[in-house]
């Protein structure tokens, strides 16, 4: 199957691979059966389960347990400044996560491989020795004479640190696969290094975008371990992470888990917005 792509008037076809639909409609052996039955039961254990219980346990006062929650001026604070914070640093990890991969892809320089896994540091790091590094690079006595500590900025920081790798780890192989002849035919066709980047490279790129940064937003508004300590959990600073271990300390686990149940349905409606936003700009080109 082939693909044309249009520079200034001109196109130039760069071949896809067809997609394989042999083993679509395949029926199910008793090995796959079994298979499928293990995930399911797995997958229900770890994540349907629990899910389902904190929704119980959030509905079991009724919609006054929202109200409540969503009504108190610290709660209502806090979620708002998680979602601002969320928002920022996953349009910053977009950009400087496609810019990330690119380079690891596309570039040869010293220490390439180096650089390659320091990217995954937040990944291994547990949340509370993330903040604990940032703590002493930018919290009092920084060796770098900054100190964020208790300050928005500083909550920035710690949420941007630990959702950086999902852009980059998801662009990456898909950069890594991406054949170059389309590119190569839009420069012979005389096409700019933007334009070839605009109209080639980001339409192919697009999915992953929005893939890892849904992931970057959904851990962004949950992040506790590494906030906690920057924030200082002050008034002005609080996330809904804090404001929920708060309920839960002060032993009203119904509005703990309504706050849980408000974060889990922004983080599934950003989910779909992100998802309806790349399909619309694919089809679009």
């Amino acid at each position: 199957m082939t693909a044309t792509v249009s520079v200034d008037g001109r196109s130039a076809r760069a071949r896809r691979p067809a997609r394989s639909t042999s083993g679509s409609a395949r029926k199910l052996t008793a090995t796959s059966g079994l298979g499928l039955g293990v995930a399911m039961i797995w997958f229900s254990l770890l994540v349907l389960i629990p899910l389902a219980a904190v929704v119980v346990k959030a509905s079991g006062g009724g919609w006054s347990t929202f109200e409540h929650v969503l009504t108190n001026a610290s709660t209502f604070r806090a979620l708002r400044f998680t979602l601002v914070m969320a928002v920022i640093a996953t349009v910053l990890n977009a950009v400087m996560g496609t810019v990330i991969a690119w380079v690891l892809v596309r570039d040869r320089f010293p220490g390439k491989g180096l650089l390659d896994l320091v990217i995954d540091i937040p990944f291994a790091l547990p949340t509370i020795v993330a903040g604990l590094v940032m703590l002493s690079l930018y919290g009092p006595g920084s060796p770098l004479g900054v100190n964020v500590y208790g300050t928005k900025p500083g909550v920035f920081l710690a949420i941007a640190f630990v959702t950086l790798p999902f852009v980059v780890r998801t662009v990456q192989p898909v950069l890594e696969a991406l054949e170059t002849d389309a590119e190569e035919a839009a420069a012979s066709l005389g096409a700019s290094r933007f334009t070839t980047l605009r109209r080639i490279v980001l339409p192919s790129l697009t999915p992953a975008i929005f893939a890892g940064a849904s992931l970057s937003f959904a851990r962004a508004i949950s992040e506790y371990g590494s906030v906690v300590l920057l924030s200082g959990n002050r008034a002005g600073t609080a996330v809904a992470s804090t404001r929920t271990y708060s309920y839960i300390e002060g032993g009203n686990t119904a509005a703990a888990a309504a706050i849980a149940v408000v974060l889990l349905v922004v983080a599934l409606l950003a989910i779909i917005v992100l998802d309806v936003l790349q399909r619309r700009m694919a089809r679009h080109g």
